[in-house]
């Protein structure tokens, strides 16, 4: 039978703003244990460079800056769990004023008075193989984060709602030419935004059409091209691009909670204004599990300080 261990409060989540949270609780004394879940480090684990984050001014890799925010929480006593949450109870009715429980996929029961959720949410993809071979080296999901790179060269973006057309217009600030790569004949983003993409003369959409491989190799300079399908002809032409940014949304990974903590339609939990504080006292969301428009390191680490704080 598992012990249960309880501690004053516990983040879930290992990305900016769970180690935020750590770093404060931890220099307020209150021993943070934080569960690091299937990812530590979060999406910046698997991007390559990071140049947009203060204080590094010749920008740093995702990796290595997630493993200077983690020693950083260690040396203010955060005690790191790498395990995964498989169960929360957080429901008031049900706890009867007792604390928040929480079972882990190993089978170790933690409880605490303070739950700040840091669980982050994770981009989807394609589902093609070579994404996850070329990521990094001219795939991401990310053209605020990594539009930069791509200065005078042509790229694609693959999507049809507001995130593709908001990232496609960003990218215009630095690409020669934008691909919006589109299933349909038509957009679903707001009116307002589909009007400024197709009148901008650096974007050229290419309705009807999939993206059936990514071509290219890591080893010698990462995307290539990308070879396309028609959905209506059925032809495979491949377009010559260096960059392949993938925009058909993220998932916050909030299905841990049931219906125990408010979302909106698209998953996110939700907090009050201008607070991480959710409808539950006691349980704060930070980072990009609550944030559903910016979704950079920097807003993460706000928030992180915002629900360690409150």
């Amino acid at each position: 039978m598992s012990t249960t261990i309880h501690r004053p409060v516990i983040i879930l989540g290992s990305g900016p703003a769970g180690y935020t949270a750590a770093i404060y609780l931890g220099r307020a004394n209150l021993s943070p244990t934080l569960i690091q879940g299937m990812q530590p480090g979060g999406q910046l684990t698997v991007t390559t460079e990071v140049d947009n984050f203060p204080g590094f001014e010749e920008g740093i890799s995702g990796p290595e800056l997630m493993r200077k925010m983690e020693a950083q929480a260690r040396r203010f006593n955060t005690d790191m769990i790498s395990d995964l949450v498989t169960q929360a109870d957080l429901d008031p009715a049900r706890r009867q004023g007792g604390p928040f429980r929480l079972t882990c996929d190993s089978g170790a029961v933690y409880t605490c008075d303070a739950l700040i959720v840091a669980t982050g949410a994770a981009a989807r993809w394609l589902g093609l193989e070579a994404e996850k071979r070329l990521s990094g080296y001219g795939v991401s999901a990310c053209a605020t984060c990594d539009g930069f790179f791509y200065r005078g060269q042509e790229v694609a973006i693959v999507g049809g709602g507001d995130t593709a057309v908001e990232e496609a217009l960003f990218l215009t600030n630095f690409a020669s030419k934008v691909f919006l790569i589109h299933r349909r004949d038509a957009l679903r983003a707001e009116k307002v935004m589909q009007e400024r993409l197709l009148a901008h003369p650096k974007i050229h959409p290419v309705w009807n059409s999939a993206v059936e491989d990514i071509l290219g190799d890591p080893q010698a300079g990462g995307v290539s091209g990308i070879r396309l399908k028609n959905l209506k002809t059925g032809e495979t032409p491949v377009l010559a691009v260096t960059g392949v940014f993938v925009a058909i949304g993220h998932t916050p990974n909030t299905a841990l909670f049931g219906d125990q903590l408010d979302k909106d339609a698209t998953g996110y939990l939700v907090t009050k204004p201008d607070s991480t504080a959710t409808n539950i006292p006691g349980v704060f969301a930070a980072g990009d599990v609550q944030d559903r428009i910016f979704r950079q390191a920097t807003t993460a680490v706000g928030t992180g300080c915002m629900a360690a704080l409150e």
